[in-house]
C-alpha cells in the first residue's frame, strides 16, 4: 500500500476521484519514468507498477485526500509495488535493494522545471536496437500513456499486431537492459526521427482524438508541444526539431475554432478566423523561418510551410492551393507515404477541382482500405460531383472506421443530406 496522507491532506470524494484523473494525465510519463529507471529498463514491471500505484490512489485518496504532492506519492507507491513484485517473485536481489535505498534516502518530489525523465524515456524507448515502429510505438505507451487501440490508430494497423509489437519491444528493453539516459550527443541523430514521430504522432491523437467523445485531447497537444520545446531546447539547431514544434503551434493555433460551441466539427473552410490564434501562430513562423534558413528541412519543416500557407491566407478563399501543391509535391519526394499522398489529393481537388483530387486519389484504397480519412476525403469528392451513390456508399465506409464520436456526428450529417440514413451503433456526440 502507498504512502498515507493525513485526513484532510486534500479533496476527497468525486473531486479527488478527479484529481486521479488529472495525475493520470500529468503524471503517468514522470511516475514511469522514474520508476523504470530504478529497474534498470524493465518497462513491464515499472509499467505495471505504475497502473498500481494508480489503482491505489484511486481506491485511498476518495478517503484519505489528496496528498500535497501528488506526484511524489504516486512515485513512491509506484517504486514500492514494485518491490513487492520482485520480492513475490524472489528474483532481482539487487533491484529491490536499489529500490528500498531510494525510499529511504530519495525525496517524493517531482518539481524540475525541464522533465529530464520524460526526455530519457523517450530516447531510451528510442534505442537503434529496435525496430523505428516498436521505438515510436513505446513511447507512445510509456510516454504518452495511450492505451493500445490509440497506438494501432495511430499506425494503420489491428489492436492484435499492436499488442504483439508493443509485448516484443518491452521484453527486448528488459533484456537488452537499455539504460535510461539521454544518449551523448554523437548518438541523437540516429535516434532523432524515432522521436520527432512519436512526439508528433502524441500530438496527433490530441488533435484527432481516435476514440472519444470529445474531437480535441487538450492534454495530449500540450504534453506533445511540451516535448517539443524541450527537444528544441536540447537540439535548438536541428531544423526538423524546430519545424515539428512550428508545425505543431500552427495546428494550436486553430485548436479554437475547430468546434462549434456545441461541440460539433468545423471544417476548415468554414472556421472563424477571428478564433485563431494569430500570436501563436506568429511565434510559430519565426520558428520556421529560423529551420529553413538550416541545411538538413525535412518532412515536419515542409508540413510546417504548408500549415503556414494556410495560417496566412485571409480567407479560406484567398488559400494559395498551387503553393500549398508544390509543397506537397516536395514533402511527397521527401517523404513518400500513402497518407502525404492522400493530402496531396486533397489538396488538387480544393486547387483543380474534384475530379483531379478525385484522379489523384486513384490506387490509394490498397494501402488506405481501412484508413477512415481516405473513404471520407473520396466521399467528399464524389459529393461535389453529383455522384451521390457513390458518395453515400464511401462516407458509411468512414462512418464505420471513425471511432471518434464528434467526427461520427459530422459523418452521420453529411449523410443525411444524401438522403441515407445510418443505422450504426454510436452516432450520437
Amino acid at each position: 500500500m502507498g504512502p498515507q496522507p493525513a485526513r484532510g491532506a486534500g479533496l476527497t470524494g468525486p473531486p479527488a476521484r478527479a484529481a486521479v484523473e488529472h495525475a493520470h494525465r500529468t503524471q503517468w510519463a514522470r511516475v514511469l519514468a522514474g520508476v523504470a529507471s530504478s529497474l534498470g529498463g524493465d518497462l513491464d514491471l515499472a509499467e505495471e507498477a505504475t497502473a498500481e500505484a494508480f489503482t491505489v490512489a484511486l481506491e485511498h485518496w476518495p478517503e484519505t485526500g489528496v496528498p500535497p504532492n501528488p506526484g511524489g506519492w504516486l512515485l513512491t507507491t509506484a517504486r514500492r509495488r514494485a518491490i513487492d513484485r520482485l520480492r513475490r517473485a524472489a528474483i532481482h536481489r539487487r533491484k529491490v535493494a536499489q529500490l528500498e535505498a531510494m525510499l529511504d534516502t530519495t525525496s517524493d518530489a517531482i518539481d524540475s522545471p525541464i522533465p529530464d525523465e520524460r526526455l530519457e524515456l523517450i530516447f531510451c524507448c528510442c534505442h537503434p536496437a529496435f525496430a523505428v515502429q516498436a521505438q515510436v510505438a513505446l513511447t507512445l505507451r510509456c510516454v504518452a500513456g495511450l492505451d493500445v487501440a490509440e497506438i494501432a490508430s495511430g499506425f494503420l494497423v489491428s489492436e492484435q499486431t499492436m499488442a504483439k509489437r508493443l509485448v516484443r519491444a518491452k521484453r527486448k528493453v528488459r533484456d537488452a537492459r537499455v539504460p535510461l539516459r539521454v544518449p551523448d550527443r554523437d548518438e541523437l541523430a540516429h535516434r532523432l526521427p524515432a522521436v520527432l514521430a512519436a512526439v508528433y504522432l502524441i500530438f496527433n491523437e490530441g488533435y484527432a482524438a481516435s476514440a472519444d467523445r470529445q474531437l480535441v485531447r487538450p492534454d495530449l497537444c500540450a504534453r506533445a508541444i511540451g516535448l517539443g520545446r524541450m527537444l528544441v531546447e536540447l537540439l535548438p539547431n536541428e531544423p526538423e526539431v524546430l519545424g515539428l514544434l512550428a508545425l505543431m503551434l500552427l495546428h494550436e493555433s486553430r485548436r479554437g475554432a475547430r468546434t462549434a460551441p456545441d461541440g460539433s466539427l468545423v471544417l476548415l473552410a468554414e472556421q472563424n478566423r477571428a478564433l485563431w490564434d494569430h500570436a501563436l501562430a506568429r511565434r510559430a513562423g519565426r520558428l520556421l523561418n529560423a529551420a529553413w534558413r538550416r541545411p538538413g528541412c525535412g518532412r515536419y519543416v515542409i508540413e510546417a510551410a504548408i500549415a503556414a500557407v494556410h495560417a496566412s491566407a485571409v480567407s479560406y478563399a484567398d488559400t494559395d492551393w498551387p503553393h500549398i501543391l508544390r509543397l506537397y509535391d516536395l514533402l511527397y519526394q521527401v517523404s513518400p507515404s500513402p497518407v502525404i499522398a492522400l493530402n496531396r489529393a486533397a489538396a488538387i481537388g480544393l486547387g483543380d477541382g474534384p475530379a483531379a483530387g478525385l484522379a489523384a486519389l486513384a490506387g490509394l484504397a490498397a494501402e488506405l482500405g481501412d484508413y477512415q480519412y481516405f473513404h471520407s476525403s473520396r466521399a467528399d469528392l464524389l459529393r461535389q460531383l453529383g455522384r451521390t451513390d457513390e458518395a453515400r456508399a464511401a462516407y458509411q465506409r468512414a462512418l464505420e472506421l471513425t471511432g471518434n464520436a464528434t467526427e461520427r456526428a459530422f459523418l452521420a450529417e453529411r449523410l443525411a443530406t444524401l438522403g441515407a440514413d445510418w443505422h450504426g451503433v454510436g452516432t450520437s456526440p
